[in-house]
C-alpha cells in the first residue's frame, strides 16, 4: 500500500494524477445524457390578470392544462399518491400564475408556524421548482402551505445535496389560500422579473412535489426514485409556453438600512452607542446577470450561529447566513472538497479576522460588489470583490478580497469550472509579516452528474501562491459515487500539500493524503411498517507524506439505518478509530495535561440515534454514543424535544451531555450544552423568537431575542437583544440591543 501511495504522490505525478481519473469521469458522463422529460404541461398565455383569492374561479383556470396523477416518493416509489394533487400554470407579459388543488383526508392540516421559509419536513406543503435554463443544475423553488405561508429557495448542485438548498434567497411574490374540509387551494403570482431566463424561451423544466403530513406521504409529478433526493433536478417534466417569453429583467432595486446600537463589554468596562446606515443595490444586466452592490453592510439582524461542543482537533464548518453572499453562492462556494473539508473560498472569512492575541473578532466590511449569473446556455460567470477596513489597534490590516469564476456546462448535467481567489493587503503595516502580503489560489473543478443522477463525482486541482512560496502548494481530489436503486458505492482520493494555504477558504487538514471507500445496500420491503432500510460500511484513512507515509488516522464504520413509513427513523453505527497525534492535544480544553504527541491510539465507539415523526405535535430526536476515547472512555447523549402550538408557536429544547474520562495525569470533563428556543408567529408578518444557549465548554450563557416585522415585501424592522454571561463565575460578559430598519425599493 505504501508503494502505491508513493507512486500516486510522487513529486511530479501527484499533481497530475487527477487528470487520469478525470478521463474516467468524463467517460462515465456519456452513459446517460437524456434527462427525465416524460411529462409535460402546457402554459396558456392570458391577456388579463388573475385576481388572487385562493378560489381559482376565473375562466382562464378552466381552460388551463392540469398536471396531476402524482407518483409516491415516500413511503414507496412504486405506487400512485393516495390523495390527488393538481397544479396549473398561466402567464402574461409580467407574471407567472400558479393554481393548485390538493385533496386531503380532513381539515386537520399540519403547519408548524406562519413564518416565511418554513421547514418542508414538518408542514403540509406543495412546492414547485423551475429549471429555467434547462441545465439540470440550478432551479428556483417556491413552496406553499395550506395557511398561505411562503418559502423560496435557490437550488444548486443539481438539487442532490442539502448544501444546494438555500432558503436565504428571497424574492417578491404573492400567495393566497383557502382551506376546506377535504382539500385546500393555493393561488400564487410570481413576477417574471424574479426569475432569470432567456428571452424568447418556449420551454422550461418543472417539478411539483408535495408533503402530505396526514398520510405521511411524499409525492411528485415527475417520478423520483426513492434512493435519490426529492429535490433532485434530474427528475423533472417540461412546461411549454403558448408563445415565447419576453425579456427577463429584474428592476433596479435599492435596499437602504439604518441601525441604532447600544452595547456594553463588561470585560473591558466599555460602553458603545452607534448609529450606522448603508445598503444594497441590485441591478439586472442583460437577461440573466445580476450586479449586487453593498456599502457599509450590517448583519446584526442575522440569526446567531448554533453553538456546539467540539471534541475534535479541527475547526468546525459553519454555514453562511448573510444575505449578500447568498445569491448564486454555488458559483463561489462549491469549489473544492466534495465533503467540505478543503474549500478555496468560504465567504464567512470576509468580515472576520484574528487580533494580536489570536482571537477571532469582527472586521468591518467597507463595501463590495458581486456580478453573477448566466452568460448563455453553457456559461456562467461570477465575480466578487469586498474591501475590509483596517484595525491597527488589533493589528488587522485592510484587505481586498476577490474571487473570479467561470463555469461551463458539460454533457447533460455536469460542469467544468475555473476560478481565482485573491486576498491582498492594502497599505504597509509594521505588524504584518511580508510573507502575508497576499494569498492567491487558482484552480479547476469538474463536477460529474449523469442525467439520472446514478453517477456523481468531483475532480479538482488547486494551487496556492504566497510571496516567496510558489512551489508545490497543491490540493486535489477525485471522488466518484455510483448509486443505482439497490446499492451505493463511493470512492474518494484526496491530497492536500503541507504548504497549501487558502486564507479565504476552509481547510481542515494539510499535509495529508486521504482514501475513502463506502458501500451501502438498500432494501425496500413490501407489506411492512418499514419504508426502506440499508446496511453499509465506510472506511476513511489518512497518511502523512512528509512523515514517510505514516498512517495518522482511520475510521472504519459499520452502520444500519431503518426508515419507517410513519417517517420515524433509527440508526446504528459501530466505529473503529485510529489517531496518531502529531501535536499535543487536550480534548477537554481545560488546561489539563495534554495527550502526548508522536503516539497512536486505537479506540472503538458505538452510537444509536432515533427520530420520531416530525409531523406530530410533539416530536423527539435522541442520540447516545459511547466507548473508548483515545486512552480513556467517553459517553454522549443528546435530545431535541419539539412541541408545536400550531400554527402560532414552536417550543424546542436541545440538550447534549458529553463525559470524557482520561487516565491521570490527563483531565476529565463533563460538558453540557442546553439550548431552549421559543418561536412565535403572531401573523404572517410579525415574528418573535428567543434562543438561549448554555455551554460550559465555552464558558458562556447567551440569550438572543429577535422581533421582526415585515411591514412591506422584503422590508423589515428588527429589534434584537443579545446578552452573554460567564458560566463558571457567573457574571455579565457582553450585552447589546439594536433596532434596524431596511426597505426594498424598486426603481
Amino acid at each position: 500500500m505504501t508503494s502505491l501511495l508513493t507512486f500516486l504522490c510522487a513529486p511530479r505525478l501527484k499533481n497530475f494524477m487527477p487528470f487520469v481519473f478525470t478521463i474516467l469521469l468524463l467517460g462515465t458522463a456519456l452513459f446517460a445524457q437524456a434527462q427525465n422529460t416524460d411529462r409535460s404541461i402546457r402554459v396558456k398565455y392570458i391577456s388579463s390578470p388573475i385576481t388572487l383569492d385562493g378560489v381559482l374561479d376565473e375562466a382562464e383556470w378552466q381552460l388551463a392544462d392540469k398536471g396531476g396523477d402524482f407518483w409516491q416518493f415516500f413511503p414507496s416509489d412504486k405506487e400512485k399518491a393516495m390523495n390527488n394533487t393538481e397544479f396549473q400554470l398561466l402567464y402574461d407579459d409580467h407574471t407567472l400564475y400558479i393554481g393548485i388543488r390538493a385533496d386531503a383526508q380532513s381539515d386537520n392540516y399540519i403547519v408548524s408556524s406562519l413564518r416565511r421559509d418554513f421547514g418542508g419536513t414538518s408542514n403540509d406543503n406543495v412546492t414547485l421548482m423551475f429549471d429555467t435554463f434547462k441545465d439540470g443544475t440550478t432551479a428556483f423553488l417556491f413552496g406553499m402551505t395550506p395557511y398561505g405561508v411562503q418559502r423560496e429557495a435557490f437550488i444548486s448542485g443539481g438539487g442532490s445535496g442539502r448544501n444546494g438548498f438555500n432558503t436565504s434567497w428571497d424574492q417578491k411574490w404573492q400567495l393566497e389560500s383557502t382551506m376546506h374540509d377535504d382539500y385546500y387551494v393555493l393561488e400564487a403570482a410570481i413576477p417574471l422579473s424574479s426569475i432569470k431566463f432567456h428571452e424568447g424561451d418556449k420551454t422550461w423544466r418543472v417539478q411539483c412535489y408535495r408533503w402530505d403530513m396526514q398520510t405521511n406521504e411524499q409525492s411528485a409529478w415527475a417520478a423520483v426514485p426513492q434512493n435519490q433526493m426529492l429535490s433532485s433536478l434530474a427528475f423533472m417534466g417540461n412546461m411549454e409556453f403558448e408563445k415565447p417569453l419576453g425579456k427577463s429583467r429584474t428592476p433596479f432595486a435599492i435596499i437602504p438600512y439604518v441601525n441604532t446600537l447600544a452595547s456594553k463589554d463588561f470585560t473591558s468596562d466599555k460602553t458603545k452607542s452607534d448609529f450606522t446606515f448603508g445598503g444594497d443595490a441590485k441591478l439586472a444586466i442583460g437577461n440573466s446577470m445580476n450586479l449586487d452592490i453593498t456599502v457599509n453592510p450590517d448583519f446584526s439582524n442575522v440569526e446567531v450561529d448554533d453553538i456546539f461542543t467540539n471534541l475534535t482537533r479541527f475547526e468546525v464548518f459553519l454555514p453562511e447566513k448573510r444575505q449578500f453572499f447568498i445569491d448564486n453562492n454555488d458559483l463561489f462556494g462549491s469549489y473544492g472538497d466534495a465533503y467540505g473539508s478543503a474549500n478555496p473560498f468560504f465567504s464567512r472569512r470576509i468580515g472576520l479576522a484574528r487580533d494580536a492575541n489570536g482571537n477571532m473578532i469582527e472586521n468591518r466590511i467597507i463595501g463590495g460588489v458581486r456580478l453573477s449569473g448566466k452568460l448563455n446556455d453553457r456559461w456562467r460567470l461570477g465575480f466578487l470583490n469586498m474591501q475590509t477596513d483596517e484595525d491597527p489597534g488589533n493589528e488587522i490590516a485592510s484587505n481586498n478580497n476577490m474571487m473570479f469564476t467561470m463555469q461551463r456546462k458539460m454533457f447533460s448535467r455536469s460542469s467544468l469550472g475555473i476560478f481565482a481567489v485573491n486576498r491582498q493587503t492594502f497599505g504597509d503595516y509594521d505588524f504584518q509579516d511580508p510573507n502575508e502580503e497576499y494569498n492567491r489560489v487558482l484552480g479547476i473543478d469538474y463536477n460529474l452528474a449523469s442525467a439520472d443522477n446514478d453517477w456523481t463525482g468531483k475532480f479538482y486541482l488547486h494551487k496556492s501562491l504566497n510571496p516567496d512560496d510558489t512551489e508545490g502548494n497543491y490540493s486535489w481530489q477525485t471522488t466518484v459515487t455510483y448509486q443505482p436503486r439497490k446499492f451505493r458505492y463511493v470512492f474518494d482520493l484526496q491530497y492536500v500539500d503541507d504548504e497549501f494555504q487558502a486564507d479565504l477558504g476552509f481547510v481542515q487538514r494539510r499535509g495529508v493524503f486521504k482514501n475513502g471507500n463506502g458501500f451501502r445496500v438498500n432494501f425496500y420491503p413490501e407489506n411492512s411498517k418499514i419504508s426502506f432500510h440499508d446496511v453499509g460500511i465506510m472506511t476513511v484513512t489518512y497518511w502523512r507524506p512528509n512523515m514517510d507515509w505514516k498512517k495518522t488516522d482511520h475510521t472504519y464504520s459499520l452502520y444500519y439505518d431503518i426508515n419507517f413509513k410513519d417517517q420515524s427513523t433509527i440508526g446504528l453505527d459501530f466505529r473503529n478509530n485510529y489517531t496518531y497525534l502529531t501535536f499535543p492535544f487536550d480534548p477537554t480544553r481545560s488546561g489539563a495535561e495534554p495527550l502526548p504527541e508522536n503516539q497512536g491510539y486505537t479506540y472503538n465507539t458505538f452510537s444509536v440515534e432515533y427520530a420520531s415523526n416530525p409531523a406530530k405535535v410533539f416530536s423527539l430526536t435522541a442520540e447516545t454514543s459511547g466507548g473508548e476515547f483515545y486512552n480513556g472512555n467517553s459517553f454522549s447523549a443528546s435530545t431535541v424535544l419539539t412541541y408545536r402550538i400550531q400554527p402560532w408557536a414552536s417550543l424546542s429544547l436541545n440538550t447534549r451531555y458529553d463525559a470524557l474520562r482520561l487516565p491521570d495525569p490527563h483531565g476529565d470533563a463533563d460538558f453540557w450544552l442546553v439550548t431552549p428556543k421559543v418561536d412565535v408567529t403572531f401573523s404572517k408578518s410579525v415574528f418573535w423568537s428567543t434562543l438561549v444557549q448554555y455551554s460550559n465548554q465555552r464558558d458562556n450563557l447567551g440569550i438572543n431575542s429577535r422581533l421582526q416585522w415585515r411591514f412591506a415585501p422584503l422590508s423589515d424592522l428588527y429589534l434584537v437583544y443579545n446578552d452573554n454571561y460567564f458560566t463558571k463565575d457567573f457574571g455579565p460578559k457582553f450585552r447589546s440591543i439594536n433596532l434596524k430598519v431596511s426597505y426594498w425599493l424598486n426603481l
